[in-house]
């Protein structure tokens, strides 16, 4: 555990500040601009969908834009630590079908001096739409006892 103390500012990053607004703006150029073109993600819950270059950040933004039109990112929370930027997003918007689409959840992201993330390791996560409470969630988890 590093002994650097995080640091909050009033004011976010200009990395996180120009992805919520090239996010909320529907501009995919500036959202695909926010990463390095070897950029690495990491994802951590779901190591299959890590993937390395900026082409598949244009491709999943891509998708992610054409099918939520009235997609909105909410900055709920950002803190520095070392040359790391945590950020906890709230996403949401409706998708094709007419069903709400909502995701929160915490990026962690290694800026370059050039502004863009070179690498992140995303924790974002769809809400649960079900009404389960802890007890239950917990059972689905690890399974009944025996």
């Amino acid at each position: 555990m590093s002994n650097v103390e995080p640091s909050v500012s009033p004011v976010p990053p200009a990395l996180l500040l120009g992805l919520e607004d090239a996010i909320n703006s529907h501009d995919l150029e500036r959202v695909v601009a926010c990463f390095a073109e070897d950029y690495r993600n990491e994802t951590p819950v779901h190591p299959a969908r890590s993937f390395v270059g900026a082409e598949q950040v244009r491709r999943n933004w891509t998708q992610i834009l054409g099918g939520l039109p009235d997609l909105q990112a909410e900055l709920v929370r950002w803190a520095q630590h070392g040359d790391e930027v945590w950020a906890e997003w709230d996403w949401t918007g409706t998708r094709p079908d007419g069903a709400p689409f909502a995701m929160r959840g915490v990026t962690i992201l290694g800026p370059r001096t050039d502004g863009k993330a070179a690498w992140s390791r995303f924790y974002m996560e769809p809400v649960d739409q079900a009404e389960a409470d802890v007890t239950a969630a917990v059972r689905e988890v690890v399974g009944r006892p025996s």
